[in-house]
């Protein structure tokens, strides 16, 4: 019973008192960065959860055979063998997706909260656990830039995944997009109100 609640507490920590975006603030880099439309933020925030998930099992596999002066490159190396693969399967899969995220989908690779739950829970956990750490963290992640994707492309540019949402008759009536929106300092701005939200919701948060 109490390795099962440690491991919903692992899985879904991560989601809300322990995010590695407005808790920890990690991974800040590429919120700023694919969160203009929200299709990019939702392929990225899935392939950091398939990267994270699948190399944290596999360095908890290699835990005890890793020696400890080149466990950083050993992780490194696990985590840019899937990101390829990630790459290859977008590009052969959701090529318009691909194109958009550019350069961005290989520094998954450099993405500290990936190498941060490697190092914290991978190198000391059973498989298992860090599977599921990996997809809590993952997901953590991903609902931030899905969050920030949303509002900027809704306020940006009046469109949800390319489809026109905010009416004609509203821009006739003089309605206007937020062209900051689309601009990176905007992402940081919502970030900044996520995190005043969040930590409005959780007491144990707030600094005395």
């Amino acid at each position: 019973m109490a390795d099962k609640v440690k491991n919903i507490d692992v899985l879904f920590n991560p989601l809300s008192k322990n995010n590695p975006v407005v808790v920890q603030v990690l991974g800040i880099c590429s919120v700023l960065a694919v969160t203009a439309k929200l299709e990019p933020a939702i392929v990225m925030g899935v392939s950091v959860i398939a990267v994270l998930a699948f190399a944290n099992v596999i360095i908890s596999l290699l835990r005890n055979t890793i020696p400890t002066n080149i466990r950083i490159i050993v992780q490194l190396v696990v985590v840019a063998g899937l990101v390829v693969i990630v790459d290859q399967v977008l590009k052969a899969y959701a090529y318009d997706a691909s194109k958009q995220l550019s350069v961005f989908i290989g520094l998954i690779i450099t993405n500290c909260i990936l190498m941060g739950r490697l190092e914290a829970f991978a190198m000391g956990n059973k498989p298992w656990p860090s599977f599921l750490d990996g997809i809590g963290n993952g997901a953590g992640y991903a609902v931030i830039l899905v969050i920030v994707g949303f509002f900027r492309e809704l306020l940006g540019s009046g469109t949800l995944l390319g489809y026109q949402v905010i009416p004609e008759s509203f821009y006739e009536a003089g309605y206007v997009n937020n062209g900051l929106m689309i601009l990176p300092p905007m992402a940081l701005i919502v970030v900044a109100c996520i995190i005043w939200v969040q930590r409005s919701i959780n007491k144990d948060l707030q600094e005395d």
